[in-house]
């Protein structure tokens, strides 16, 4: 049985858990970077002390990469995340295996930055 190892607030997670999140987080990188966005990975495995991507201005990315995503509860932590780093407005970024990547964020958000760059 693998080891697991504690994240925030009190919830474990196993190891091939925390290296499928850290190879979601790299890859997500290498696609903004791609994309001519500056955006680099937090420090793997910091348990919540470092954003999962650091460099997408004026965007908070929380990453998931998995297979089952409760999107409200990924969105929470976004939420809680962006407010404790105020690096921007919360995003989820996910994907489920042979799929794109998707990105989930608040409507009023999503307004927001329309309104400032899709005029």
């Amino acid at each position: 049985m693998p080891k697991r190892e504690p994240v925030s607030e009190g919830v474990s997670m196993g190891i091939k858990s925390q290296r499928k999140g850290r190879s979601g987080e790299l890859e997500l990188v290498r696609v903004l970077n791609d994309n001519g966005i500056p955006a680099r990975p937090g420090d793997p495995v910091s348990y919540g002390s470092t954003p999962d991507v650091i460099g997408v201005p004026g965007i908070h990315p929380e990453v998931k990469r998995v297979e089952k995503l409760n999107v409200h509860t990924a969105m929470s932590q976004a939420v809680r995340d962006a407010e404790k780093f105020k690096d921007g407005l919360p995003a989820v970024f996910h994907r489920r295996n042979r799929t794109e990547w998707l990105v989930t964020m608040t409507l009023t958000d999503w307004i927001r930055l329309y309104k400032r760059f899709g005029e």
